[in-house]
C-alpha cells in the first residue's frame, strides 16, 4: 500500500539502539524523521550528524507541530516519564521495550493515552517479521492442532561482555525478564493469545559482576535484580509454556522456541529476529520439514516496523499491532514472574488483550 502522506516522527533517546531504528526508518516511506533529541545534547548532535538529521532540545521536539509520533528510546526507567510528557504534548507514543519497569506505571501510561485520545505502542515488533507471521499462519490454519505445551528459552553469560555501559541491565528495571522477556512473551501472545496465570522461581547467583567490555573493563556492578528465572505460563487457550530467561548461563544447546501441538511440533525462530526457519515434525516422521514462506520482513533488521504500522494505522483509522494493550499485558506477565518467585504462588493475569491482527503483506508502498 502507499501512504497518503508521511507521518512526522521525533526520536527521544540517542543511545545504542537508536541507530537500528534510524537505519530501518529509511526504508519506510510513511515515516518522516523531523528531529532527534537526548538529555545529553552532544549525543543528539552526533547521532543527527551520522544520519543527516536535525538535533533538537527535548522540549522543542515535543512542541514541534510536525511531529505526530514520539519514538521513545530512553533507558527503561525513563520510558513512562518521557511517554507521559509526549502524551501531555499531544503526541502519539511508540516506546522501546519494556513498556515500563512496573505494571502500575505502565498502566498510568496506557490510561493517560486513552484519556487523551492518543495512541501508545511499544517494541518489540519482531513478531511482525516473516518468520513469526508464518508460524502464526500455521497455527491459525489448524496445521499444528491444539497447542498443548512448549518451551521458550533465552540464556547467555551476561550483557557485560559486549555492551559499553551495561550497569543498567543489573539495576532496577533491568534483568533478563524485562530485557529479553518482551520478545518471547509478545510473540507467545501473538501465537497463542493472552496469558492466564504465571508461576516462577528466580535467583541472583552473583551479587556483583565485573564489566568485561573494553570501555569500562574491570569496573564492578552491583546486581539488584533476579538474573536467572524459570517460569510456567498457562494461557487462556490451555497451553502451558516453560520459560527460562537468564544472564547466568555460559553456554547451552536449547532452541529459542518449541511449540507442541496435537498434530505436530513446530520450531519457531528466535523472537529477537524478524526472520528465521520455521520447522515442523509430526509423530509419524523422523525428520524435520522446513516450511517455505514468502512473507515480508524476514531478511533483515526492521526495528521500527511497529512505528511504520502505527503511522499507517493513524492514516487508515485502524488499530496498530504493537499496541499499548499488548505491551501492558506483557508487562503484567513479566512482573508476575517476580511476584510468583517471591511469594511462591501462581499469579493470575488480569489485563485483557486480543491477538494482534496478522501481517500478511507489506505495510509500505
Amino acid at each position: 500500500m502507499s501512504a497518503e502522506r508521511r507521518v512526522g516522527v521525533g526520536i527521544i533517546g540517542c543511545g545504542n539502539i537508536s541507530s537500528a531504528y534510524l537505519k530501518a526508518m529509511q526504508g519506510f516511506a510513511v515515516l518522516e524523521v523531523i528531529g532527534v533529541a537526548d538529555m545529553k545534547p552532544e549525543v543528539a548532535e552526533k547521532k543527527a550528524a551520522e544520519f543527516g538529521l536535525t538535533a533538537m532540545p527535548v522540549d522543542a521536539l515535543l512542541a514541534d507541530p510536525r511531529v505526530e509520533i514520539i519514538v521513545n528510546l530512553t533507558i527503561p526507567r525513563a520510558h513512562v516519564e518521557v511517554g507521559l510528557r509526549a502524551i501531555a504534548a499531544g503526541k502519539h507514543v511508540y516506546g522501546e521495550k519494556p513498556f515500563g519497569v512496573t505494571f502500575a506505571e505502565g498502566k498510568r501510561l496506557a490510561e493517560a493515552a486513552k484519556a487523551a485520545g492518543l495512541r501508545v505502542g511499544s517494541a518489540p515488533d519482531t513478531f511482525l517479521g516473516g518468520g513469526h507471521q508464518q508460524a502464526r499462519a500455521l497455527i491459525d490454519s489448524g496445521a499444528v492442532g491444539e497447542v498443548v505445551g512448549g518451551t521458550a528459552y533465552f540464556a547467555c553469560a551476561g550483557h557485560e561482555r559486549w555492551h559499553p555501559d551495561p550497569a543498567f541491565y543489573y539495576d532496577f528495571g533491568g534483568g533478563p525478564v524485562l530485557d529479553m522477556g518482551p520478545y518471547y512473551i509478545t510473540d507467545l501472545v501473538n501465537l497463542l493469545g493472552p496469558v492466564a496465570s504465571v508461576q516462577a522461581m528466580s535467583a541472583t547467583p552473583q551479587k556483583e559482576r565485573p564489566i568485561l567490555s573494553d570501555a569500562k573493563r574491570g569496573q564492578m556492578m552491583p546486581v539488584k535484580v533476579f538474573t536467572h528465572v524459570a517460569g510456567l505460563l498457562q494461557f487462556r487457550s490451555g497451553a502451558i509454556i516453560q520459560v527460562t530467561l537468564s544472564f547466568d548461563v555460559p553456554a547451552h544447546a536449547h532452541l529459542p522456541f518449541e511449540l507442541y501441538g496435537s498434530k505436530l511440533t513446530m520450531l519457531v525462530p528466535d523472537p529477537n529476529n524478524f526472520g528465521g526457519e520455521v520447522k515442523t515434525r509430526p509423530a509419524t516422521e523422523k525428520d524435520w520439514t522446513t516450511v517455505p514462506y514468502a512473507l515480508p520482513y524476514a531478511d533483515g533488521n526492521y526495528r521500527s516496523l511497529g512505528v511504520a504500522d502505527m503511522a499507517h494505522a493513524i492514516l487508515e483509522g485502524r488499530p496498530h499491532r504493537a499496541s499499548g494493550d499488548l505491551a501492558l499485558h506483557v508487562l503484567e506477565v513479566m512482573e508476575a514472574f517476580e511476584t510468583a518467585s517471591r511469594e511462591r504462588r501462581a499469579v493470575e493475569i488480569t489485563t485483557p488483550v486480543e491477538r494482534p491482527a496478522p501481517l500478511a503483506e507489506s505495510v509500505i508502498g
